[in-house]
């Protein structure tokens, strides 16, 4: 899942560029957006939603002992629950999220949810698949109507901003996630929206792609989603990103930065999990450190892992250990 990459300097460099001739063509003046969507921290006064049906919680139930400390440990922890249209099809995808999202308020918690079906997703890498064109609005529609009267964290496409900048579809991908939010856009969600990590886009070139995909309508941007970053880079790559999308809020995946990166993205070994998830209310634009990415799920089929989102028990314990 979100398996975002760290570009070589070239590539920056051709991006930033791109970028902000987009920006002197069109005499946009990206600090001058004022972000929309939430007034107030979506977590003021609750806690994210621990998922009792998480990979790492269905896990324990084959779990050696060697395995079961680490795995309940997993498991005991919030993390998002992705929504992927091959597990949940538009006829249904509405029903699922509307029981998670009950399930999470009996608790008085608040669930976080990925939605990552975008067509082309992952531009055919590890993570490819997603809708066509014609399908993903009408799934969209069907978790938007799942989520009408509850209060949700939705973290939309991740990757699909920054990596439409090699792909070639920019135009097509900012298109796409502003109608996305359209129908996202509803009492009680807030959208963070894709922004890339502290280690690939420059800020300007990040922020542009942000104000262009509707960032005004929503809470702001989630970072390092599926990445190793420290989490003081990211707040420090976040916070000019913030200052150039009109004070556009933010939330960072912390889910498996413990150790930082190390310059591989997939399945690299010696990495950690990260900061426990939690609300942060520290005067900046920063919301939550959260676990975005489900620890002990794979990048892909790489450095012995199995396929994109699949357990993998041996890379959860290593996590942990």
């Amino acid at each position: 899942m979100a398996n975002s990459r760290t570009f070589s300097r070239p590539l920056i460099v051709l991006s930033v560029i791109a970028s902000a001739a987009v920006i002197v063509g069109a005499g946009i003046a990206v600090s001058n957006v004022i972000s929309g969507g939430s007034s107030t921290n979506p977590l003021d006064g609750s806690t994210p939603y621990v998922d009792p049906d998480s990979s790492a919680a269905k896990a324990l139930s084959s779990a050696t002992s060697a395995e079961k400390a680490a795995f309940t440990q997993l498991a005991s922890t919030p993390a998002a629950i992705w929504l992927l249209p091959e597990d949940h099809a538009t006829d249904e995808v509405g029903d699922f999220v509307a029981s998670v999202a009950n399930a999470a308020s009996t608790v008085g918690q608040t669930p976080v949810f990925v939605v990552y079906g975008i067509p082309d997703r992952d531009c055919s890498n590890e993570s490819a698949g997603g809708l066509s064109s014609a399908e993903y609005p009408a799934w969209v529609s069907s978790i938007a109507a799942g989520l009408v009267g509850h209060k949700a964290l939705v973290v939309l496409e991740p990757d699909s901003l920054a990596l439409s900048v090699s792909c070639g579809n920019t135009d097509e991908r900012t298109a796409e996630i502003n109608d996305a939010v359209d129908r996202l856009a509803a009492d009680g969600t807030s959208i963070y929206l894709d922004g890339g990590h502290s280690n690939w886009l420059d800020p300007q070139a990040q922020a542009t792609l942000l104000v262009d995909a509707g960032i005004a309508k929503t809470r702001g941007f989630a970072s390092n989603v599926s990445n190793f970053n420290p989490t003081s880079d990211e707040k420090a790559y976040d916070e000019k990103v913030s200052a150039l999308a009109g004070g556009a809020h933010y939330i960072i995946d912390t889910s498996r930065n413990g150790n930082g990166a190390n310059g591989e993205w997939c399945n690299p070994s010696g990495r950690k999990t990260g900061d426990t998830p939690a609300a942060v209310s520290d005067g900046t634009a920063l919301d939550a450190l959260l676990w975005i990415k489900n620890p002990g799920e794979s990048d892909g089929e790489c450095n012995g892992g199995p396929g994109a989102g699949d357990w993998w028990p041996a890379g959860a314990l290593a996590l942990v250990q």
